[in-house]
């Protein structure tokens, strides 16, 4: 099993847990077990995107799908997030905008967790802060807590802002994604990273900021 990738997804889960603890009085009572089937549902539904587009069949290799470090598609994991959230929450801009701050401390605490996996460095750099993996005189960007860092940071100003339709809840994918896309050139890739993923993450959390006080005038605004 791999211990390394457990103890990260346990930082992610503390952090969460400690952000609904840091605004308890805003979230719904359930948030933690509404917040962390969403995560579940996530995971696997990256997984199994994962395997398909690395051409293997789940349904001829099942055991495959248990090897999470074989990948997950972020994107995929993403979207089977927001929409299992979404029908948790019955689509009420409330809930949802408080559990915000929330879940953007648990994607701070997972990429904090690279220190667990020994995955937080990325190109190489002459900067003081910067440091070189075990039996290596190149020293790199520690990217993952660059992230991790900004993400915490963008939580705690998620959190102060005003309740509105939809506000937390598109600043927090504004975020999310952003943080994502700027700190992606400072990962080692062949590809250049998912970046309309994150693209397509900034203009959605837009998207709720500016309609969704048209899209949704009647629900609730305030958490309960």
């Amino acid at each position: 099993m791999e211990f390394s990738l457990l103890w990260a997804a346990l930082t992610a889960f503390g952090s969460g847990w400690l952000g609904l603890l840091m605004w308890d009085e805003e979230v719904p009572e359930d948030a933690g077990d509404r917040l962390l089937t969403a995560a579940l549902v996530g995971l696997l539904a990256g997984r199994l995107g994962a395997m398909i587009v690395q051409g293997v069949n789940p349904l001829t290799h099942p055991t495959d799908f248990l090897v999470l470090r074989g990948g997950v598609s972020t994107g995929i994991a993403s979207l089977a997030f927001i929409a299992t959230l979404l029908w948790q929450m019955g689509g009420n801009a409330g809930p949802i905008d408080a559990v915000a701050p929330a879940i953007l401390f648990a994607l701070a605490g997972w990429h904090g967790g690279c220190i667990w996996r020994g995955s937080c460095l990325g190109t190489a750099s002459d900067l003081p802060w910067a440091w070189a993996q075990d039996q290596s005189l190149v020293t790199r960007h520690p990217v993952e807590l660059y992230a991790a860092l900004s993400l915490a940071l963008g939580a705690y100003l998620v959190s102060r802002l005003g309740w509105r339709p939809w506000l937390r809840a598109g600043a927090s994918l504004m975020i999310a994604a952003g943080v994502r896309l700027f700190t992606e050139p400072l990962r080692p890739s062949i590809t250049g990273g998912p970046i309309v993923w994150y693209a397509a993450g900034i203009a959605a959390g837009a998207f709720a900021i500016i309609a969704g006080p048209r899209l949704a005038p009647n629900r609730e605004v305030e958490p309960t």
